[in-house]
């Protein structure tokens, strides 16, 4: 550990800005992964709101438009859901 210690020592004065410069680098790369992670995962979905509705209790609480939208949401998301499904069905096949 002395050795380290030594190392830093003798940098100077001023090496610290790289190193943070580097993690700064890293942060940035790690949220641009996160976030093309998260686009490619149907993560920025705006109508995420209406899959927290159910059917019998929250009829009542949205107008006739919103309640219409809320069903062909959820529709679209259950088909989604059923391809997704099929597609790792058919990797976990192929794989065997």
């Amino acid at each position: 550990m002395g050795n380290i210690g030594a190392f830093f020592n003798n940098l100077g004065d001023g090496w610290t800005i790289y190193l943070w410069l580097v993690a700064g680098g890293l942060i940035i790369l790690a949220s641009i992964f996160g976030i093309r992670w998260a686009a490619k995962n149907e993560q920025f979905d705006e109508d995420i709101k209406y899959l927290v509705f159910t059917e019998e209790s929250d009829k009542e609480r949205m107008s006739p438009e919103e309640f219409k939208k809320s069903r062909e949401v959820i529709a679209a998301q259950e088909k989604s859901r059923e391809q997704v499904l099929q597609r790792e069905a058919e990797a976990r096949n192929a794989r065997k």
